[in-house]
């Protein structure tokens, strides 16, 4: 197939790669063998050695093996970003098991839903949540829980002070000695040998479930390979040419538990020997800023409302964030305001990508350094093919500049979704990845993401896309952030809503924010109806919930019969 992209890499950039066939976990022999003294993790004023991690791996991977852990069984974490998180990770991984991640921000339900449909019987959870669990777990497969406490890796000053003064208030101090086949970290860390049996692990095995609603909004399983991981640690990598091995620290405030923290933050910081500065609620804005200012980040995977949260900061301008090289933006659409005012902060270069869990997950990002055009999620990684296919059937190419359901192939995509073959047959098709993701490509061969089909406004018959909506709201001077939804209207079917929250002593009336858009859009794209709010309902990664305020519409909407 064509591929104009490739005439717009960067020079650097090579148009193909050269995969390891070793799984994961290889990749922490390897960087501790080489950079044992290199800080592996920066947590909340404490540091672990990638000597450390290593060995802190292989002891959780011994006593997972204790408990009676073999190749391909399921082991859950259920964590906060934490050296925990790293070091459970990649000992599970060790063990031969398959890491499934629990978003942190999960309900009682969502976590029953996933440890049956996954099968977990092993569970490194955090202390704070062990209630959720223990409230679900007489229904589900669960056989061992292991608690950690947020402190275990404080630096001892703030872990003596947390204890007195915030453990018991936050949740974290809880009793389990009645509770059978229940234990803490560091009884069975201290009992277990220093090393793991060995396993054989072949790259092509499963090393993730990673659970995302897809292209359907249910919870699936993808089934993430060694080698597709592996894959996209290494995309990543080559995407960002000047990475210096040993030498870089990645500002990790993207959950580990989602699949863009998981690649970006966590398994290509492993393969690059980068040090990961953990943040472990990424809506503590005064914290990230305060750890990076002390630990000069050079390297920032996030989400636009991250950027958005540094661009308000009421004292950015006495933060050192200047080291700052290089962002890469995903999971939502990145608006251009915020990008150029957060390139004036900090010098460096912001770029919007593209991904989604089911392709491990990015494949698409505009050049780092080289020709970014705004507006679009750039370029298709290396080995990653492309195309922009028709709504209808799936089956015919379209041309450049007509919108269409974005298709991927490349080594980053899943194998298919645990135990779902019908939902597998749907989303793989003939080697490709449908995405669900209505797109454009332009004749260079950048990629612009219109919208998700089910999030597109069909108001009076005439197609609305959110984000040409959202582009203009966040022009708006007053304006913080934005977010646009199709709602009822027994008129036109649909009608267009614009939900904001306005920056810090703004205020702004309903009327002022629609004669604006008039000026700058297609009448049937203006906004009917505006409500003004202090804060957006976000995913844990940062994504605005638009199926949730749609959600929250319908009810009144049907009691008041009104527009």
């Amino acid at each position: 197939m064509d591929k104009p992209w490739l005439h717009h890499y960067e020079s650097a950039v090579p148009a193909t790669l050269s995969y390891p066939r070793h799984p994961l976990p290889v990749n922490l022999d390897l960087t501790a063998s080489r950079h044992a003294d290199v800080a592996a993790t920066f947590f909340m004023g404490a540091t672990l050695t990638y000597g450390q991690v290593d060995a802190l791996s292989s002891g959780f991977a011994a006593a997972l093996q204790g408990l009676g852990v073999a190749k391909g069984d399921r082991v859950g974490l259920y964590l906060a970003n934490s050296p925990q998180f790293v070091f459970g990770y990649y000992g599970a991984l060790r063990a031969g098991a398959i890491v499934v991640p629990f978003d942190p921000l999960y309900a009682a339900r969502e976590v029953e839903h996933q440890l049956n449909d996954s099968g977990v019987e092993v569970l490194l959870v955090l202390s704070r949540f062990y209630p959720i669990v223990r409230e679900v777990r007489a229904r589900t497969r669960l056989k061992h829980v292991i608690l950690t406490n947020i402190k275990e890796y404080f630096p001892p000053l703030l872990r003596q002070l947390f204890t007195l003064f915030r453990e018991k208030r936050e949740g974290d101090r809880q009793i389990i000695s009645a509770e059978p086949n229940t234990y803490w970290l560091q009884d069975l860390l201290s009992s277990a040998p220093a090393a793991p049996s060995s396993v054989k692990v072949e790259p092509g095995d499963t090393a993730v479930l990673l659970y995302t609603g897809g292209t359907t909004g249910v919870p699936k399983g993808a089934e993430l390979s060694h080698a597709s991981l592996q894959a996209n640690a290494l995309q990543c990598l080559s995407w960002v040419p000047d990475l210096r091995e040993g030498q870089e620290v990645t500002l990790a405030a993207l959950p580990l538990s989602h699949s863009f923290g998981m690649t970006t933050c966590l398994n290509l910081s492993v393969k690059a020997a980068a040090s990961m500065l953990l943040i472990p609620n990424p809506r503590d804005i005064p914290a990230m800023v305060k750890y990076t200012n002390r630990h000069r980040p050079t390297f920032f995977p996030g989400v636009p409302s991250m950027y958005v949260a540094f661009n308000n900061y009421r004292d950015i301008g006495k933060v050192n964030i200047r080291t700052i090289r290089a962002c890469i933006s995903g999971a939502a659409a990145l608006p251009e305001e915020v990008q150029r005012r957060f390139q004036e902060l900090t010098g460096g270069h912001l770029v919007e990508g593209y991904g989604l869990s089911e392709a491990s997950p990015v494949t698409h990002a505009n050049p780092i350094y080289g020709q970014s055009k705004l507006g679009t999620v750039g370029l298709p990684f290396p080995d990653t093919e492309a195309r922009i296919v028709d709504l209808d059937t799936g089956r015919h190419d379209l041309a450049p500049g007509e919108p269409g359901e974005l298709v991927i192939r490349g080594p980053q995509v899943m194998k298919g979704y645990w135990n779902q073959p019908e939902e597998t047959a749907v989303a793989l098709r003939d080697g490709w990845l449908f995405t669900g993701d209505i797109a454009v490509m332009d004749e260079d061969g950048y990629f612009r993401i219109v919208d998700r089909k089910k999030d597109m406004i069909i108001a009076g018959g005439l197609n609305v896309y959110p984000r040409d909506v959202e582009e203009v709201l966040y022009q708006h001077p007053k304006v913080k952030e934005a977010v646009v939804a199709g709602i009822p209207d027994p008129f036109r079917g649909e009608t267009v809503k614009a939900y904001l929250v306005l920056k810090e002593g703004e205020a702004a009336t309903e009327q002022e924010i629609i004669s604006y858009c008039r000026g700058k859009m297609a009448k049937y794209k203006v906004p009917t109806r505006v409500e003004f709010r202090q804060e957006l309902p976000k995913t844990n990664v940062g994504k605005t919930l638009r199926r949730k305020l749609v959600a929250e519409e319908k009810p009144g909407l049907a009691r008041k019969g009104t527009r």
